[in-house]
């Protein structure tokens, strides 16, 4: 493998280094007025603004203009076009937040004790955690991608990389402002207005606004009044109709079983921003912005169930047989597929009231505290900030920054785990952060040689409740945690210039983080007819404190082979922060994970030819991780409420761990208890020799340094013609690890390619551009157990975006036509494997169908 990544990178190396050969005397000419010296883009990714085509590092930089021609709104579809990005909205049953992932490495679930590897900056303030990082592009310049370790520079969890967005800056010069309205299948409705106005020759102010309303593409139906519509009533027994529309009695008969929808969208967002330049050598920038979103809980389809568990669980079946009819017995079956993956039966609330008993069940057993969870389909979310930073100016040669931001987050969100009406697991999550970040920084551009030094400060507090129901294990969990970040860094880089054309760059951090942990989750032991809480012995408690002290470097070379192709290689440091068990199912699962640190390795070239009508940029890229959790997901046997030994169930504690590895018997997990081969139960106080036991939940992590990421990456941008515009990326990467550990959650290629042509219509005062856009994503493996791996995998597929856009010049107003996933592919944005936890199902997060937009924006 290596050797056919280097021969690529050296291919593509050379393919430029020709094609720039052949355009020396062109590019060397005068430059006509209207040259393409517009499509500059500078950047801040090394902390001073420089073209992207100079910075020796592999950077996306995306203008405000290709996220509206590609139909891009949030930073959860940014990944289509990022090479080796994967950026995903969440499952449900993880809430609102954004799956990260950078060259391979990254996060899927947003709690806090797992720290993302992705560092979020909006206009270089940190924002250090994944819930509510779906942030809607609104009236932005550009977002800068910044791949590979950024360890000196922006240091803190970008051990993937760094992603900055960067707002659009109100204007000195000229009054503007435009109104943007959309709208488009599943009845959406956006509207998007911002203005800048200058008020004095040095004090210019700026808003934007935006309210997003759609209805989801999956529909949540009735399942008796879908039985009834089928009809099979007898299917339904006497589960409850769940609303007035839906249910049939009389001569009433409903054509329709919709109750509601999943996957909709109801947000609005406003931001405010002031700039001031009271001398030319002094320029402050400040900014607030206000998010209120009730976006509908992401859309979920059964695509796998262990029936032989929801038909032989004691807890299933007594639940089950409530609603049971003589002669057909209401079951956890194939009557909950709707055979349809846009639409469910799951409606998110427990049928049974608080405090119910049924004989039998461990988990309705007459505590008032179990039962009656419903928390509906929504996820409420506020999220307020303000920010600012002053520039000024010492001399020539010398800038002084200033960063400063606050940011408060409030959150809630209900979720399951098995996408049914009998709801096995119903959760409940509410969060409420507030964070404090600022930077002070010192920037030195002399002739041969530029600096960047300064320090870093966060100070975090988050707490968390949950509420977690477990029908199967008869567990009803009540969670408050308490979580209290901080970090203190320091950092240089230089940028040495020993000859005009060759550089030399160095980098050091020193950071020191900590963050204190109260963790209480409380197992409900509450006896019936009792009113005041009792937990349960095996309930798990913990303080601990985790704190990381640690340098990070950054050296690396560029060389201008000329004015336009540009050499770099480069290695460097980066770290994730350890974590703690989040989800313990009893006492003992409490503790400290471990983090992650790698040495990165990079080589590239930027090449601009044929007068900028040709733009390449390539990298190559190894990763050696010197310290790696690794983990997998698995069940235990359950302690009884004494934890004096284990309670009885259809389960047998047996060895487990990676196949392969040195812990492949360090750890325990269950299988099905058979008393053919496992002979009469055996309950004791040795968890790994219970036979016919009753398991619960747990996952497995542990340190270890093996595992290596090979890749590379191609970006293209051309104009072969003027008003004929290609664009195209590439990723790859490949994993390997001495375990020989199947990785999940990202593919090891992705690309996407667009192509549109402007043709110009006088006869119509304007011009008319079609656009179509591919994007492509490889396999993805979403389990580590082997017997899932392939049966949960998404397979490779493409997709085709498609754009019509008439501009109007004097009037200055376009209207665009277009749609979303042109060829209607159904595919999974991803999935959850719940059964490698025993429980009963997997669910998987489809993609929405095409959908069409129509939209009318005009400029002032």
């Amino acid at each position: 493998m290596k050797l056919k990544v280097t021969l690529c990178a050296a291919s593509l190396l050379a393919l430029a280094a020709s094609q720039t050969a052949m355009a020396q005397d062109a590019a060397n000419e005068p430059r006509e007025e209207n040259s393409r010296d517009d499509n500059v883009i500078f950047v801040t990714g090394t902390k001073i603004a420089t073209d992207v085509q100079d910075v020796p590092i592999a950077i996306t930089a995306i203008t405000s203009e290709t996220l509206e021609s590609r139909a891009l709104t949030n930073t959860s579809e940014l990944g289509a076009i990022v090479p080796n990005a994967t950026f995903r909205k969440s499952q449900g049953v993880f809430g609102p937040a954004v799956s990260v992932y950078l060259r391979g490495i990254g996060q899927t679930d947003p709690q806090f004790n797992g720290e993302p590897s992705v560092a979020y900056y909006i206009d270089d303030v940190y924002y250090p955690f994944l819930f509510g990082s779906q942030f809607d592009l609104l009236d932005l310049e550009r977002v800068e991608v910044l791949r590979g370790p950024q360890g000196t520079l922006f240091g803190r969890n970008s051990i993937a990389g760094a992603m900055n967005l960067v707002s659009r800056q109100p204007s000195l010069t000229e009054a503007t402002g435009f109104v943007d309205v959309t709208v488009g299948a599943y009845n959406r409705r956006d509207l998007r207005a911002g203005f800048t106005v200058p008020l004095t020759d040095t004090l210019a102010i700026g808003a934007s606004f935006i309210s997003k309303k759609r209805d989801g593409y999956q529909e949540m139906l009735d399942f008796s009044c879908q039985m009834h519509l089928n009809g099979t009533p007898e299917l339904a027994g006497t589960f409850p109709f769940q609303s007035p529309e839906t249910s049939f009695g009389g001569t009433r008969e409903p054509t329709s079983c919709v109750i509601d929808h999943l996957g909709g969208e109801d947000t609005r967002a406003v931001r405010g921003s002031l700039y001031w330049a009271p001398t030319p050598d002094v320029e402050v920038s400040i900014s607030a912005d206000y998010t209120d979103q009730n976006d509908e809980i992401p859309a979920e389809y059964i695509f796998d169930t262990d029936y032989a568990q929801t038909t032989t669980r004691a807890n299933f079946v007594t639940a089950a047989d409530q609603f049971s009819i003589p002669g057909t017995p209401f079951r956890w079956d194939e009557r909950f597929e709707t055979g349809d993956p846009y639409q469910t039966f799951d409606n998110y609330c427990d049928p049974f009231p608080a405090g119910t008993l049924i004989p039998g069940n461990s988990y309705y057993n007459g505590s008032i505290f179990k039962g009656g969870n419903c928390h509906g389909n929504t996820v409420p979310l506020t999220s307020q900030g303000v920010q600012g930073k002053i520039v000024v100016a010492l001399n020539g040669n010398l800038d002084v920054t200033a960063i400063a931001g606050y940011r408060e987050l409030d959150l809630s969100f209900g979720a399951a785990s098995d996408g049914t009406v009998l709801n096995d697991s119903v959760i409940y999550h509410e969060f409420h952060e507030s964070h404090l970040t600022g930077e002070l920084r010192l920037t030195g551009q002399y002739d041969f040689f530029d600096f960047v030094t300064g320090v870093f400060y966060y100070d975090g507090e988050a707490d968390h409740f949950g509420n977690p129901q477990g029908v199967r294990a008869g567990t009803q969990r009540f969670q408050n945690d308490v979580y209290e970040p901080s970090a203190l860094a320091g950092y240089l880089n230089v940028n040495v210039r020993p000859t005009d054309r060759l550089s030399l760059v160095g980098g050091l951090r020193y950071s020191k983080d900590e963050k204190g942990v109260y963790f209480e989750s409380l197992t409900d032991n509450t006896p019936p007819g009792e009113t005041t809480f009792v937990p349960s012995g095996a309930s798990t408690v913990f303080d601990i404190d985790i704190e990381s002290k640690r340098w990070d470097w950054k050296a690396g070379v560029d060389f201008e082979v000329n004015d336009n192709l540009l050499l770099y290689a480069s290695a460097g440091s980066g770290y994730r922060l350890p974590g703690f068990n989040v989800r313990p199912s009893q006492a003992g699962q409490e503790g400290q994970t471990p983090g992650e640190a790698l040495i990165s390795y990079e080589i590239g070239a930027k090449a601009e030819f044929w007068d900028r009508r040709i733009r390449l940029n390539v990298s190559a890229f190894q990763m050696d991780f010197t310290e790696r959790p690794a983990g997998f997901s698995g069940q235990e046997g359950q302690w009884n409420d004494d934890l004096t030994g284990l309670v009885a169930g259809g389960s047998t504690v047996v060895s487990a761990g990676p196949e392969g590895s040195d812990f492949a018997n360090a750890f325990t997990t269950c299988r099905p208890y058979d008393a053919a081969t496992d002979g009469p139960p055996v309950l004791n106080t040795t968890p790994d020799q219970g036979v016919g036991v009753a398991c619960v939940a747990r996952s497995f992590s542990y340190a270890v340094a093996e595992g290596r990421i090979r890749g590379f990456e191609g970006e293209l941008e051309a104009e072969p013609i003027d008003d004929l515009r290609i664009n195209g990326s590439v990723g790859f990467n490949s994993y390997k690890s001495e375990d020989e550990a199947q990785r999940t959650a990202v593919p090891d290629w992705n690309a996407s390619a667009g192509i549109q042509y402007e043709v110009q219509t006088p006869m119509l005062d304007g011009s008319i551009t079609p656009r179509l856009d591919w994007f492509y994503s490889g396999t993805i493996y979403y389990s580590t157990l082997p017997e899932y791996q392939d049966s949960t995998r998404q397979d490779a597929f493409s997709t085709f975006n498609g754009r019509i856009t008439y501009r109007n010049e004097p009037l200055d107003f376009e209207v665009a036509v277009g749609a979303t996933n042109l060829f209607n592919k159904f595919y999974y944005r991803q999935k959850v494997i719940f059964r490698g936890f025993g429980l009963p199902t997997n669910l998987g997060q489809p993609a929405a169908p095409r959908e069409w937009y129509l939209s009318v924006k005009k400029r002032f």
